[in-house]
């Protein structure tokens, strides 16, 4: 019977031909974006397709309103294996400016870069690299006697635009998509180029665009401030107490929900490697700013946040013009972690704002779209057996990081299917995701594959 190392000396093996097949897919311009490259996404989902099938799978091309999803079904040689979910998008970012790339976007090279050498190309890491590891691992196993665990793969291609057919995709195929139990994400990054890194926490976000309004039309200054409230004036009042002089945000209820971080988890994040002066030094700062007492890593992962985005209100033209403005408006966003209930949160936004209107002031809301924070439990045995399994890999733990941003697949997998993910990728942070020469470590693609065939073969265990 074929062992773990019998899976991992194939992916050594396979490495040059595995490089091609990625080199092809890359080649391949799946600008989700673009009208002009339709047709491209429809090549990049079949392409895709083949592969599964030429594994033994069954894939299929479906159509969507925008670009086609990729759906496949894998079994696993032991009926009772777990059920898995892989996902993966296909869709790549506009290539622009293209005078700022060293070769053409669409032709994968090798190149030697800081840590070795590097795959180079759009897309390298975002997501086709990524999303190959898993694939070169499937590959692997069944040329050593088949999968440990039944998998079914979703390949999207509209992820850069925001995933707009995806919801009512899932809500479609439901049955069919829920039957896993858990989702693997292979789009985030690992910590450093040697400490791999599981993110599992995902905060929310919540934007609320507020217009105040006083007058009937902008008024001369001279002839009108003092008797009349002036707008801007109301709207920067809100936005100054909407903070303490702790940095807490003053909005009733608003940490509702949120946890406090188990003490092992707070201790490891302070003991990650990593450069504060640095991380300041880079957007030209020197001071750690938000709540006192709290590190950088546990206020973008941890911790919710209040933020104005933009303020509009009176004249912004060159010189001088004494008006005193009849509208002001302001674009709110909060991020939010735990248990909190982004419904509640802007409830609470919107009740603090009415409260401190003067008379005749009126306001208007608009709602930019809201979402609460995920979080894969601390001691979920899914997690631990694939924080085992990278560490196995790389001979280091695996951090348990979060992400201030969200990713909103992970959202729809647990909204829609009640599914959690493991988000585990092999991206770096100087990638260049979205930007001119964007590129993928080589070692990032080979252990990547290593790492995936240890992982299904612990979850399987």
């Amino acid at each position: 019977m074929a062992t773990i190392d019998d899976v991992l000396g194939t992916i050594d093996a396979n490495l040059p031909a595995s490089t091609q097949r990625l080199f092809d897919l890359l080649s391949i311009p799946s600008v989700s974006t673009d009208p002009a490259f339709t047709q491209h996404c429809l090549r990049a989902a079949n392409w895709l397709a083949d592969e599964l099938k030429g594994l033994g799978y069954t894939a299929e091309v479906r159509e969507t309103p925008g670009h086609p999803i990729v759906v496949g079904h894998a079994k696993a040689k032991r009926a009772d294996a777990p059920h898995v979910l892989f996902y993966g998008h296909y869709d790549v970012q506009p290539p622009d400016p293209l005078e700022l790339w060293e070769t053409e976007p669409f032709a994968p090279r090798l190149a030697d870069g800081k840590t070795g050498k590097e795959i180079v190309a759009r897309g390298a890491s975002d997501d086709k690299g990524q999303l190959m590891t898993f694939l070169e691992a499937c590959r692997a196993f069944e040329q050593n006697g088949g999968l440990p665990c039944h998998v079914t793969f979703l390949f999207e291609g509209e992820e850069e635009t925001g995933s707009p057919s995806l919801p009512a995709f899932l809500a479609k195929h439901r049955e069919e998509l829920s039957q896993p139990g858990i989702a693997l994400v292979c789009d985030t990054s690992m910590w450093n180029p040697t400490t791999p890194a599981i993110t599992v926490m995902l905060r929310g976000l919540a934007q609320e665009e507020v217009f105040i309004r006083i007058a009937s039309h902008d008024l001369h200054s001279g002839m009108f401030g003092g008797p009349v409230n002036n707008p801007v004036h109301v709207l920067a009042k809100i936005i100054a107490d909407l903070h303490d002089a702790e940095g807490r945000v003053t909005l009733p209820g608003f940490y509702d929900g949120v946890p406090d971080i188990p003490e092992d988890i707070a201790e490891q994040w302070r003991n990650l490697e990593f450069d504060q002066a640095q991380w300041l030094q880079d957007v030209g700062l020197a001071h750690v700013g938000g709540e006192p007492g709290r590190g950088i890593m546990e206020q973008i992962w941890a911790r919710p946040t209040c933020d104005v985005n933009g303020i509009v209100g009176g004249y912004t033209g060159k010189g001088s013009k004494t008006v005193l403005p009849a509208q002001a408006s302001a674009k709110f966003s909060f991020r939010l972690v735990g248990q909190q209930d982004a419904k509640s949160v802007l409830e609470s936004f919107r009740a603090f704002v009415r409260a401190r209107l003067p008379a005749d002031a009126k306001v208007e809301f608009l709602n930019h779209g809201a979402s609460n924070a995920l979080q894969l439990p601390f001691g979920s045995e899914a997690l631990s057996r694939a924080r085992r399994a990278l560490a196995s890999e790389w001979g280091k733990e695996a951090a348990l990081a979060g992400c201030g941003g969200s990713i909103p697949i992970v959202g729809a997998f647990k909204r829609d299917l009640g599914m959690d993910a493991l988000m585990i990728g092999f991206a770096l942070d100087d990638d260049r995701i979205h930007s001119p020469n964007e590129k993928y470590s080589f070692t990032s693609f080979h252990k990547g594959a290593r790492s995936w065939a240890r992982v299904l073969d612990a979850l399987a265990a």
